[in-house]
């Protein structure tokens, strides 16, 4: 977990407890280092390159325990090729590090990610918002956050941003389409970048519950980022989502211009959130919740298949990351064989690391031998 890495300190993953006649997998000795190696593998837009498990940079030191619950979690949806491992997988939950790690070199090959086309390899964040809001409106907290209005399907693209502001029609048809309001109008577009999020919710009977957003559909108008707006202005050197907030603040009577700047609008659902579902991200693409520190979001024609077991190399300033991850989400942004979205988890530490996130990136494939 991020903890780990001197970062962002995470909940606890919810503990697994296996049948109690579950036998633990102890695997044969691993196969020799000088064995030859399979081919070479195109899929998608990557080339999969065979290696040796000693070329994986830091695998003898990661807290693999950390990740198992991850990989459980694939379980639920595992890609063809790996579900015939599952039944091993949820058995080793109690096992050592140590025998979840001879497991691993001896069941699955690891192949390095090499892209086809140029491309750059990049490591991104993203996380889960975490907002305080009001289910009417007061007078500090007036940003809606809206269901899907009812003539969505039927008129594509929907209304931009600045009409659904500006126009009566739209306006109309988002009325009674509210599902709270928070305060500040950069945090309700932060949670429609991230597709999904967290609310603290006042209820107008004095409780505070905890619900999560998820996405439910878009206006389905382009995507455009307010940080490169603001670069192109001139208005900043430092793009990051902390240094576009910084200037939102010297800057409030231009918010609203940079707002309209990006006509792409989310629209959410709301889901109850359980203390075991808190422990867990939203569902991303693969269908099944996403661990903090544990998932990616790849490239959907990128060659990866969700639910796949990655092996992810990234050294920079702000993160050194060495760790098993698994390819469980997607993004309209994340496009390249060597380009994933790491999940970091929820709340305003997660968001400072997601905002500022920007290093280099290796894959490791580790598919069944």
């Amino acid at each position: 977990m991020l903890a780990a890495c001197g970062s962002v300190p995470l909940p606890p993953e919810p503990a697994r407890t296996p049948p109690v006649d579950a036998p633990v997998a102890r695997p044969p000795s691993a196969p020799e280092d000088g064995a030859t190696l399979p081919p070479a593998r195109v899929q998608g837009k990557a080339r999969w390159q065979p290696v040796r498990w000693s070329d994986l940079p830091g695998f003898a030191d990661d807290s693999l325990f950390e990740a198992w619950n991850a990989w459980i979690r694939s379980c639920e949806r595992p890609p063809a090729a790996l579900a015939a491992l599952c039944p091993e997988v949820r058995r080793l939950s109690i096992a050592s590090p140590e025998e979840q790690r001879a497991w691993m070199v001896q069941r699955l090959q690891p192949y390095r990610v090499e892209p086809l086309a140029a491309a750059d390899s990049l490591l991104t964040g993203y996380y889960e918002p975490m907002l305080d809001a009001v289910r009417q409106p007061t007078g500090s907290q007036q940003v809606p956050l809206f269901r899907p209005p009812a003539d969505l399907a039927t008129r594509r693209p929907w209304y931009t941003r600045q009409e659904m502001d500006t126009l009566a029609q739209p306006r109309a048809a988002l009325r009674g389409r509210e599902i709270a309001y928070v305060a500040d109008p950069l945090d309700a577009l932060a949670l429609q970048i991230q597709g999904s999020g967290r609310l603290r919710v006042l209820e107008p009977d004095g409780r505070t519950s905890l619900v999560r957003l998820a996405f439910a559909g878009s206006n389905e108008q382009p995507y455009r980022s307010v940080g490169s707006w603001l670069l192109q202005q001139g208005a900043l050197r430092d793009a990051s989502w902390p240094g576009i907030k910084a200037w939102a603040r010297a800057n409030p009577q231009r918010v609203q211009e940079m707002l309209w700047t990006n006509p792409r609008v989310t629209f959410f659902r709301e889901e109850p959130l359980s203390e075991f579902d808190a422990g867990f991200g939203p569902r991303g693409a693969q269908g099944v919740p996403l661990t903090p520190g544990r998932s990616i979001a790849v490239d959907k024609d990128g060659g990866i298949p969700y639910g796949t077991p990655v092996w992810l190399a990234s050294p920079g300033p702000l993160l050194n990351l060495n760790r098993l991850v698994f390819a469980q989400d997607t993004g309209s942004a994340i496009v390249g064989a060597v380009r994933a979205d790491y999940f970091v988890g929820w709340g305003d530490a997660a968001g400072e690391i997601a905002g500022r996130l920007k290093q280099p990136l290796a894959l490791w494939v580790l598919w069944p031998r």
